[in-house]
């Protein structure tokens, strides 16, 4: 349970960051709260933010640090039960143009963050994962599919000194978040400017921030089980269909698929399949196979599409 826990979210002045502490100081009474993240401008406009809302923050404080220095995580994580870490390089294009950048924040940063939670006896280490860490196929995919395994596998290291249990969640597209295809589309439209199509076939999931939030507390909230990799049992679209139902009188333009994009976006890989058991709301990947295997569907081309009100006016309108 979360209540009475402190609680540090690292990356936490990003969309799912801010989210999260949105819901955590609705819907629970934590201890305490640290947000831990590099950018200063962003922590000051968080607290502006924060300060115009009717939310008590006099249990929220707030950490300068990066997840390349250990140190100063060891220091963020003295006395913190959770950790949720939605930090890291998410932008394509950016770890293509520096990908030893992305191998010190998505990897390197990763392997901080599990000594520090061991060295500091962390009770929960909940880490945030990508569909592209499924077969990737670019440097930020693989930058994570990495980070996945150093996180499921790091359960290893607690010995009988170590109560620390590591777990991932692995999801699609957010709506709404900084640089995803919704908001952009919709500045191009209201310019009046056409909507780049790359491929008419492909696909992407899609949810929403508030979803993801609870989904991820949700597991937090759970006596979970060190190792797992969670799953939420999201609907995708045709990008194509998209645009027909947002925008239906966009002028639109083919682009051609580009360098580390894949038409079909894959949330648990085909070899995955035999350690995954299916629950309500969505699917848990397990260390060990299960007895009573699981058809699951893995591929965003065979799931329902989103429909028009899955997708909050604010984002399109």
């Amino acid at each position: 349970m979360i209540n009475r826990k402190e609680i540090c979210i690292l990356g936490g002045t990003g969309s799912l960051g801010k989210a999260l502490l949105y819901e955590i100081k609705r819907n629970f009474k934590p201890k305490g709260i640290r947000i831990f993240s590099r950018d200063e401008l962003k922590q000051w406009v968080l607290k502006e933010e924060l300060s115009r809302s009717d939310i008590d923050i006099s249990n929220v404080s707030f950490l300068i640090g990066d997840v390349r220095d250990k140190e100063r995580l060891k220091r963020a994580f003295t006395g913190v039960d959770i950790v949720i870490n939605t930090a890291a390089m998410k932008h394509i294009g950016s770890c293509e143009n520096d990908p030893l950048e992305a191998v010190k924040t998505n990897i390197n940063g990763a392997v901080n963050i599990i000594d520090a939670a061991l060295d500091c006896d962390v009770e929960k280490v909940l880490h945030v994962s990508t569909d592209k860490a499924v077969y990737p196929i670019n440097l930020y995919g693989a930058t994570k599919a990495v980070a996945e395994k150093l996180f499921t596998d790091a359960n290893i290291y607690r010995g009988s000194n170590h109560k620390t249990k590591f777990c991932c969640v692995r999801y699609g597209n957010v709506l709404g978040s900084r640089g995803s295809i919704i908001p952009f589309f919709n500045d191009l439209y209201k310019k009046n400017l056409p909507l780049p199509i790359t491929d008419e076939r492909m696909t992407r999931f899609f949810i929403s921030l508030q979803d993801v939030s609870k989904f991820i507390l949700d597991i937090v909230c759970d006596d979970i089980v060190a190792g797992e990799i969670h799953v939420p049992k999201m609907k995708a679209i045709k990008i194509t269909n998209l645009v027909k139902m947002l925008w239906p009188e966009a002028k639109t333009e083919m682009i051609g698929i580009r360098a580390g994009e894949k038409i079909h976006e894959v949330l648990i890989a085909k070899e995955e399949c035999r350690f995954v058991k299916s629950l309500e709301n969505r699917f848990v990947i397990m260390k060990e196979e299960q007895n009573n295997k699981v058809n699951v569907i893995a591929s965003n081309t065979c799931l329902y599409e989103i429909d028009k009100k899955d997708i909050p006016d604010e984002f399109y309108v």
